[in-house]
Order: structure tokens, then sequence, then C-alpha cells
């Protein structure tokens, strides 16, 4: 039976796994050339490609998943992947755990704005981040009880975070 596409032009599962594969053989030349061990695995979910890469040397991505870095890289990826396919991608790239990481740190920083509105304070503003970021935020602000909204455009987008 063929896939279909929403009306939003969602990629594909077969599309997916077309980019992750891409990517898989990005990184994997990228590591080659750094002379890193790693062990990629794609995963396709949510209308994204997933591409995680870990080792069991645990100094050997350490220089790579600092998040600066991890971002850097998941755009340069993202750039090979729509070189190849000729479509926009929204891959996520994760090394050395770099994502859960972030995600730690961004459950506190949404614990600290519940604190100060708890405390009083009719909102609580965070910085600018991704929209990747962003959709994390909103879930975690959710899932505490609170509601939150984009605000801002471009590299100023931020969330609020209210009651």
């Amino acid at each position: 039976m063929p896939e279909t596409e929403s009306t939003e032009d969602a990629p594909t599962t077969s599309q997916l796994e077309e980019e992750g594969d891409i990517a898989a053989d990005y990184i994997e030349e990228l590591l080659d050339i750094a002379d890193l061990d790693g062990d990629i695995e794609i995963d396709a979910r949510g209308g994204r490609a997933y591409l995680s890469v870990t080792s069991s040397e645990s100094d050997s991505l350490r220089v790579l998943s600092k998040p600066d870095t991890v971002g850097a890289l998941q755009e340069l990826t993202r750039i090979a992947v729509q070189t190849k396919t000729g479509s926009f991608s929204r891959l996520i790239l994760d090394i050395g755990g770099s994502r859960d990481a972030r995600a730690a740190e961004l459950a506190a920083l949404v614990d600290r704005a519940v604190e100060r509105i708890e405390a009083g304070a009719a909102s609580a503003a965070l910085p600018p981040m991704s929209s990747y970021e962003r959709k994390l935020v909103h879930d975690i602000v959710s899932e505490r009880g609170f509601t939150s909204e984009s605000e801002g455009e471009g590299k100023d987008r931020h969330t609020v975070i209210t009651r």
C-alpha cells in the first residue's frame, strides 16, 4: 500500500529513513576524518529523522557532544541531506547523550520559571532557543500544569510561561 503525505507535505517513513541513511553516511565520514569511534542509530518518529551517535569509550565523543557543536553538526548534516534529497530536513542529531542532557537543563530552567510564577510573578520568559528546544519546553510546561507560548521572531523567539 503506498504511503500518503498529509496536506502539510509531511515526509513519509521511507523519506525519513532515506534522510537517516544519508545523515548516517555523512556523520560516519566525519567520525572517520576525526578518528573517533561511534555507533550510529537511526530512528524515524514524529515526522523527523533522529540520528543518535554513541560510543562505549566515555571520552570519545566528548568534544563533539557540546551543545553548540551538536547544533552546528546538525545544521551541516541537514544541509548534506537536503543537497542529496532536494527537500528540507528537520533531522535531529544527538551525540553522546547531548539531547538528554539538554532536556534535563531545559526541565531545570522550566522549574525555576514555575517557582517564580508560584512566588507571584504573572509570567516567566525563558531565553531564546531553537524550535526543537521550545517544543521540549512546551511539553515540560504542560506536564507541570502550566501554559506556554512562543513569542518573538527569528533568533529572539522564546517561550513565555503562565499559570
